[in-house]
């Protein structure tokens, strides 16, 4: 166990509510509320980590109270009226029969959010003034307005106890209602909630003075806050301990949840939800100020991603309570492997913010290198053991590789795993070579560490064929080859070589380069940073309307930023035709997907980023030689029943399949997913 470690495994008490340790995962929105409820998905996600060992576990990042703050966008949980409490029940009785707490989060967003959903309501706000995030112009409060809201914070708070919830917290963070009245920027009154901060602090005390009445003295209630907004004319972190002390003096809250920054526009919610560009525990310190002001306990999330910073900022007195939320998303057992003195098995968040990302576009968190979280129904976090034993080949040691052989050994299976080259990570190692990604690194290492541990014969610089695979008289093939990076198909497509090329050390660009980008995603802009860090001249160039427009929320503006800060042009929305020699340079020809109009470009060097193309070629030498023709039954995948083609396997010879990108080009979720509900049923 690492020095301190112990205090995270020390009990937290708060009145009467007894946390069995530091360590716990703060409310958010992961997407998986049904008609604004937290149903069978929402409650599993949960007490997996309760069962994992967490000792406190909080939900509903941005609750509603009431009707004109919608909980449509991000499908989220809304508290409004009396049906919640049901629910409630069944998910406390969850997370409890594994001896973990749960809390929730109430909000009323304000004018955080968007008014054409759900009843197509006005946003409210203390003052007209438009939220750039949600792009909307909010109708200032009237009185009425702050009496029906204060009473729709008790009433949800009610229903929070009537559930069996363990406490709540309310969020002042990150622009909501709350942290609207408190932000000069925000509110502009100049009745009694306007003016002063004094003033300004009044919303906020009707409001737990209204939520206190409702659930009495005993029930746990606490405040997330911003520690400082690190923005000019905002909340500083002079404001943030005033309005906490106050709070927590008046006997209002129990605890405060502390985190940095806010989130009004794209930049500053990067920062406040920092990736694998920021260091570890970036805003600890706005939490230790809090805390050395106020006799409640105080928590604190921020990209805490390791047990070792974990236990420095208990141990040092930073904070009474530590959040890992993002960890839990990459491993829920967290507390029990550190209890077991089993933390070299710990999967650790590698802070890609992919879990992030996918719910500002709509989608679901889903972790990038753990794709059991949020699948609980069907996807097991503990791999069972297998009634028959069987000799399983795998080709290819890339993350789809390396997780098929770490869960066919976890079967009790005989695993043995080709690569051809002399370590295993595929293309995971390229992506960890472009300057603020190398954090990638770690989903390889973990999958590396656990396939060693279980044994599995890894030969490594052997480039398997048909007859040696045939060799071995497996009983399952699995190709896991990876693919090529694509160099486009348009005439004079040889005279540019790839990001990939250039990350492996194959190309070495000089002078000018233009970087034409067909996906959209981390790659290309990586390696233009990487580029213009080494003294090229770049223009970076996609058909896209935006540069780098499937890369999420909290990760396009970190790219942003650099591209800006390093000088690189950026030209949207022009399509590459054509390229041709012109002496020893290279002449690129685009056109423009707007207008059709084109135009060339003279550069020393021209790099392309178009995807890649599988590596099928053993998969079709195979083919023909399986039982199954390489052929994976996809009912049965989908409905997690084991593969038909396995009761041929054996004598009569193998069954085939492919995963990852052998198949198509995808991501580092989707070869590692294909590989999990593919081989948790052999």
């Amino acid at each position: 166990m690492n020095a301190n470690a112990d205090v995270l495994l020390r009990p937290l008490r708060i009145k009467n509510l007894v946390i069995r340790n530091r360590i716990m995962s703060t409310s958010h929105a992961p997407g998986y509320g049904e008609g604004g409820k937290p149903k069978d998905r929402y409650q599993l996600y949960h007490a997996e980590k309760a069962r994992g060992g967490i000792g406190l576990t909080m939900f509903g990042g941005s609750s509603s109270v009431d009707c004109d703050s919608p909980a449509t966008p991000w499908n989220q949980i809304a508290v409004s009226d009396d049906s919640i409490i049901p629910y409630f029940q069944q998910f406390a009785d969850r997370v409890h029969a594994y001896g973990g707490k749960l809390m929730i989060q109430l909000t009323h967003m304000g004018r955080r959010t968007r008014w054409d959903t759900d009843a197509w309501l006005p946003v409210v706000a203390p003052s007209v003034v438009r939220e750039p995030a949600s792009r909307s112009v909010p109708k200032a409060l009237e009185n009425e307005d702050i009496s029906r809201i204060i009473r729709a914070f008790a009433d949800a708070a009610r229903r929070c106890k009537e559930g069996g919830l363990d406490g709540l917290e309310l969020s002042g963070a990150h622009g909501h209602l709350l942290d609207q009245f408190w932000s000069p920027l925000v509110n502009r009154r100049s009745d009694g909630y306007g003016g002063s901060l004094e003033n300004r602090m009044r919303f906020g005390r009707e409001v737990f003075t209204a939520v206190r009445e409702a659930v009495g003295d005993g029930y746990v209630v606490g405040l997330r806050m911003s520690g400082d907004e690190m923005l000019k004319g905002g909340i500083s972190h002079e404001d943030a301990i005033a309005i906490a002390s106050d709070y927590a003096g008046r006997g209002l809250i129990d605890f405060v949840n502390i985190i940095g920054g806010q989130a009004r526009d794209e930049m500053s919610h990067a920062v406040s939800l920092p990736n694998m560009a920021f260091p570890v525990a970036p805003f600890l310190y706005l939490a230790s100020g809090v805390r050395r002001e106020v006799d409640i306990p105080v928590f604190h999330a921020q990209r805490i991603m390791d047990l070792a910073t974990a236990a420095r900022a208990i141990a040092e007195g930073h904070v009474d309570m530590v959040a890992m939320t993002r960890a839990h998303i990459a491993d829920p057992h967290i507390v029990n492997k550190l209890a077991a003195g089993r933390e070299d098995d710990i999967r650790q968040c590698v802070g890609a913010g992919y879990c992030i990302d996918r719910i500002y576009v709509g989608g679901d968190a889903l972790c990038l290198q753990n794709p059991a979280t949020g699948r609980e129904q069907t996807m097991p976090h503990d791999i069972a053991s297998a009634e028959r034993k069987r000799r399983v080949v795998i080709v290819g040691g890339g993350v789809a590789g390396l997780e098929a052989a770490r869960v066919c050994a976890l079967r009790g299976h005989e695993v043995i795993l080709f690569e051809k080259s002399d370590r295993t990570g595929g293309q995971v190692n390229t992506a960890a070579k472009a300057g603020w990604r190398e954090a990638l690194s770690g989903i390889v290492r973990w999958l590396d560490a656990q396939v060693r541990k279980l044994g599995v014969d890894i030969r490594l610089n052997t480039a398997a064929d048909a007859q040696a695979v045939a060799a071995l008289a497996p009983d399952v093939v699995i190709v896991a080859t990876g693919g090529v990076a694509n160099r486009g198909d348009w005439p004079g497509h040889e005279l540019a070589c790839t990001v990939r090329d250039v990350l492996d050390g194959q190309a070495a660009p000089e002078g000018s380069v233009l970087l034409y980008d067909e996906m959209g995603q981390h790659n290309a802009a990586s390696v233009a940073e990487l580029l213009a860090t080494r003294g090229c001249q770049v223009e970076m160039v996609t058909c896209d309307r935006l540069i780098a427009q499937e890369v999420g929320t909290t990760n396009q503006p970190v790219h942003l930023r650099e591209l800006y800060r390093l000088g690189v042009i950026m030209t949207p929305n022009m399509e590459l035709q054509e390229l041709y020699s012109e002496e020893n340079r290279v002449v690129a020809v685009l056109r423009n997907t707007m207008t059709g109009e084109e135009e060339e470009r003279l550069v020393d060097t021209v790099v392309v980023e178009c995807g890649n193309l599988p590596l099928e070629a053993l998969y079709f030498d195979l083919k023909e030689r399986s039982v199954n023709h390489g052929v994976t039954d996809l009912p049965a995948l989908l409905e997690g029943r084991t593969q038909p083609a396995l009761e041929h396997a054996g004598p009569q010879g193998f069954a085939l399949f492919r995963i990852g990108d052998a198949v198509a080009g995808r991501n580092i979720h989707a070869a590692i997913y294909d590989a999990l509900r593919l081989c948790k049923d052999f």
